[in-house]
């Protein structure tokens, strides 16, 4: 890049995806390219110094890899950056940053949600307004119930915050154990997973998808955790095993799952957790508030001026743990 020359940005969208709102700002600092797929990214590549992912197509990027000659830096507009982890880029100098801190609050507000909507009974509530059906009966107090976060990053203690505010008592599950935290009654470290899951009245998984929470929540987390207890998932799909799941829904083995991603998705229309009373489910939107899109262009904006005035970034990817480390 030349002293008066423009950096140049690609930014990678679904084919099927419009602009993302915001890109007049970016072309004010840079030459703007558009990806979709494989074919063009191998032609918008060369030349390009950094990228603004946000669809996370592994196979197209790792790809068009080769094509990569000026890189110095990816920016995903997600918290998780499972997708974009390949050898290639684990291994070398490009730097990554996520968008760690745009929905952290609206996601703990949904956790909150989905708790007290199981501690009071409303999907039960929801089903006989429909049938016009007048039935008393008495609800539970989410006050003094624990919760576990399984995942203690930005998105965890937020959650923690908020279930305080009505009396609930947050665990922690992190790589570190610490109990001197803020937000927590007590963070375990991994290998107290399990020892807790005993312990809990609800768990929350808001971990990154990496090698070792692959496949986490199966038929042992379920039996360990209590018959009362519910799951609430709002990291990533693949962290549970979700025929496991179903079968622990179905022998009482935990008493219901608040779920906001899937293994597959869409789930399939004949999936037996659409019919199940004691299941919550969304359409992997837990963190999506109105207005969300242009935040995150308005955050990638603020680190691309870090970046071209050569200051440290924020929000920098760890390639090998596979998420953002804490501030």
């Amino acid at each position: 890049m030349t002293k008066h020359s423009k950096p140049v940005v690609t930014v990678l969208t679904a084919p099927d995806e419009q602009e993302p709102p915001g890109m007049d700002a970016l072309r004010a600092r840079a030459t703007v390219r558009f990806a979709c797929d494989e074919p063009t990214l191998r032609d918008t590549l060369p030349g390009t110094d950094v990228m603004m992912v946000t669809d996370f197509r592994t196979e197209a990027l790792e790809a068009a890899w080769p094509s990569a000659d000026k890189l110095q830096w990816i920016h995903a507009t997600s918290a998780g950056v499972d997708a974009l982890m390949f050898p290639a880029l684990i291994n070398g100098d490009v730097t990554v940053t996520n968008a760690r801190g745009i929905f952290d609050r609206t996601i703990a507000e949904y956790v909150l949600c989905t708790i007290l909507m199981f501690a009071k009974d409303f999907p039960r509530s929801i089903r006989l307004q429909m049938d016009h059906k007048w039935q008393h009966r008495d609800t539970e107090r989410a006050q003094g119930n624990q919760v576990l976060v399984v995942g203690a990053g930005s998105i965890g203690r937020q959650i923690a915050r908020l279930v305080s505010a009505i009396g609930m008592k947050p665990h922690g599950i992190a790589r570190r154990a610490r109990h001197d935290d803020a937000d927590f009654v007590a963070v375990h470290s991994n290998d107290d997973l399990f020892t807790q899951l005993a312990l809990v009245d609800y768990v929350v998984i808001a971990a990154p998808l990496t090698p070792q929470t692959e496949g986490l929540f199966d038929s042992k987390a379920f039996k360990t955790m209590r018959p009362h207890a519910r799951l609430i998932n709002i990291g990533r799909g693949p962290i549970v095993k979700t025929d496991d799941l179903v079968d622990a829904l179905r022998n009482g083995e935990i008493a219901g799952a608040g779920l906001d991603v899937f293994e597959e998705e869409p789930l399939p229309e004949d999936h037996p957790l659409w019919d199940m009373e004691n299941v919550i489910m969304t359409a992997h939107m837990a963190g999506d508030f109105i207005g969300w899109k242009r935040a995150l262009t308005d955050q990638f904006l603020e680190n691309f001026d870090r970046w071209h005035g050569g200051e440290e970034l924020f929000n920098l990817v760890d390639k090998e743990l596979g998420y953002a480390g804490s501030k």
